[in-house]
């Protein structure tokens, strides 16, 4: 195990074989009595969220009644598309991704301020970005066309692609009828020459016509839940695009984007000269640098850095934690400790 240093970081607790919803307890407990003495709004912000992301974990009752509703438009396309091929899956993002996110947005949001010579980012606009993390809940919609349906001189690629357009377009409509509120992107893209519909451009960030660095595509769009009173994100892939996200370039190069956009951000951002900076940064180095041989959490083991069984929503790449193992945390709910005041 690791020394531990002065700064309360996740590391420091996944070494002594607890579940992940005590390790999350500990850590937004201590974190929450620290920022209380060290008047660190940033680090209260910090232990807020990670209480929310608890509360997910704990009360996931909505779950089945969300994931049923969303389950009518997929009964919807195989009615309107018999001819395609669908899987619908949801997931909540893993305790490690997730704490890697929410400390990339710290990042991010100091060196934009930087970048553009902008005043550093108050706590209430830190707050705004910090506190309303969208995709810790998603659901995926994937389509394939069969090679089957194919004639001469069609190409698959396209034919999915005037698919996934088509279905995002009857998405928002559908979907408010059962009580969910398709939110505004604010994502800055030129989607005039779109194949999204006048009516759905506000709420898509369209990777399909602008994919990221790393080659990845997809179609996303936030929504909130009236009845859970939560937001989550919906992504609308082609098999060949989730194939490329889950285990293709778009997933491997996600490491040397990562080195490229730290070694810009410490550029601009030098050690020193922001506190709360220099905390996400050792936070999210100390998770990227993680030896999951090491660790020792509650049904999670790991031969390798490659290898490993991920039954607890712990891995710390882009996997998941499917809904099917919510159940498993339940039974530390009786014996968790108090929440510290």
């Amino acid at each position: 195990m690791p020394e531990k240093t002065d700064l309360i970081k996740l590391n420091d607790y996944l070494y002594d074989g607890n579940t992940v919803l005590k390790i999350l307890h500990e850590y937004a407990g201590d974190l929450k009595e620290s920022a209380s003495v060290t008047k660190n709004p940033v680090d209260q912000l910090h232990a807020d969220f990670l209480y929310h992301y608890i509360d997910l974990l704990e009360h996931n009752e909505f779950l089945t009644s969300q994931s049923q509703r969303l389950l009518k438009f997929y009964k919807y396309l195989t009615g309107k598309y018999p001819f395609l091929a669908f899987t619908f899956r949801g997931r909540i993002k893993s305790l490690v991704r997730t704490e890697e996110k929410y400390n990339g947005y710290i990042l991010q949001q100091i060196y934009h301020a930087r970048k553009h010579n902008l005043a550093e980012p108050t706590i209430s606009q830190m707050s705004e970005i910090l506190l309303h993390f969208r995709d810790l809940i998603a659901y995926r919609y994937v389509i394939e066309f069969p090679v089957c349906h194919l004639k001469p001189g069609q190409s698959k690629q396209e034919i999915e692609k005037q698919y996934l357009y088509e279905i995002a377009n009857a998405l928002p409509g559908f979907l408010q009828k059962y009580g969910f509120i398709a939110q505004p992107s604010g994502k800055q893209q030129d989607l005039s020459h779109s194949p999204l519909s006048e009516e759905a451009r506000s709420y898509y960030r369209d990777y399909l016509l602008y994919p990221k660095s790393t080659g990845y595509q997809s179609l996303h769009i936030t929504y909130f839940d009236t009845e859970a009173k939560i937001y989550f994100e919906i992504q609308l892939r082609t098999k060949a695009m989730d194939d490329q996200a889950e285990i293709g370039n778009a997933n491997h190069m996600l490491y040397e984007e990562y080195q490229e956009n730290r070694r810009a951000r410490r550029a601009l951002v030098p050690p020193g000269s922001n506190q709360y900076f220099d905390e996400a940064c050792e936070r999210e180095n100390a998770l990227r640098d993680l030896d999951l041989t090491k660790v020792w959490v509650n049904m999670f083991t790991a031969l390798n850095s490659q290898v490993m069984n991920d039954a607890c929503g712990f891995y710390r790449g882009r996997f998941i934690l499917p809904y099917e193992h919510l159940s498993r945390f339940q039974n530390d709910i009786i014996s968790l400790p108090e929440k510290k005041e």
